[in-house]
């Protein structure tokens, strides 16, 4: 059904201007939380991995055009509440839309989607051979670059801190390219919020490896043989500016850099990332 928003208090519209990140995620019950998926592509993507379409917020001139295909896709898998009968299509011109979201939208179109089941670490893992460990990484680029590499680069799972950034927050989704949608992920959790012992001794128990990648003295070259030798390898990435805790470091079976040329120390977390997943890639 096709709503022409008049005012930035429309009813219904709340999902895409309101609520943020972390009402969105509703992280009491996580099954009943939303996320924003944002442009054609990225919510195509999101559909094809069998999400749930919520309501969409498009510029009237897309409506026939870049969001036809959505809102015909959406409308056949929309699962009709006693409010909303029918697929919610809120819609108005784009200097409306840019003051309700606070934002120009990216070919005009978004899409709230409910959230999906969160997996256990168990689930995430089974039959992987090759998942990652984000550790402390908050920024919302650097979270879909890695997604998109880990997609792209054969990586099998990924596993998050809870002091990480949320996967679907809406920037990381939409830098993803969807990519979130295609990687099973989930949070690796204990009381501190942090990676401990027994969130190493739990992927340990599931045969895995762990690669603490990072700048020591001790460490090996990420090239080294042996590491592509393992069956199992959990590669555990730090934040952008500090790496990763020394305890973490000293809990993983192998410490590893990243050779550097022309006195560069380091690289960012998310190309850091994408040479890491190429170079340790399982092959078939």
């Amino acid at each position: 059904m096709i709503e022409e928003i008049t005012s930035l208090s429309h009813p219904g519209v709340e999902v895409f201007s309101t609520l943020t990140e972390a009402q969105l995620r509703n992280k009491i019950e996580s099954e009943k939380g939303i996320f924003i998926a944002e442009s054609p592509k990225v919510i195509h993507v999101a559909l094809d991995a069998g999400l749930e379409p919520l309501a969409l917020l498009c510029e009237r001139k897309h409506i026939n055009g870049d969001a036809s295909s959505i809102i015909g896709r959406c409308e056949k898998v929309y699962q009709p509440t006693p409010d909303h009968p029918t697929l919610p299509v809120y819609t108005g011109e784009r200097d409306l839309l840019a003051q309700l979201t606070g934002y120009t939208l990216t070919r005009g179109v978004l899409c709230a989607m409910r959230r999906p089941r969160e997996l256990s670490v168990e689930e995430v893992c089974l039959n992987a051979r090759r998942v990652v460990v984000i550790d402390g990484v908050v920024d919302t680029t650097n979270i879909g670059a890695i997604f998109r590499s880990a997609a792209a680069l054969g990586i099998d799972g990924v596993l998050l801190t809870p002091n990480s950034c949320d996967p679907f927050n809406r920037r990381a989704v939409r830098v993803s390219m969807g990519s979130v949608f295609l990687v099973p992920w989930t949070w690796l959790r204990d009381e501190s919020r942090e990676i401990k012992d027994d969130g190493f001794s739990l992927l340990k128990q599931l045969g895995f490896r762990t690669v603490a990648m990072a700048l020591s003295n001790d460490s090996i070259s990420l090239s080294d043989p042996i590491l592509k030798q393992e069956q199992r390898l959990a590669i555990v990435m730090g934040t952008e500016g500090d790496g990763l805790p020394e305890d973490v470091i000293r809990s993983c079976d192998y410490i590893v850099r990243i050779p550097m040329a022309h006195g560069v120390d380091s690289l960012n977390v998310a190309a850091a990332s994408a040479v890491a997943f190429w170079e340790l890639r399982k092959e078939a």
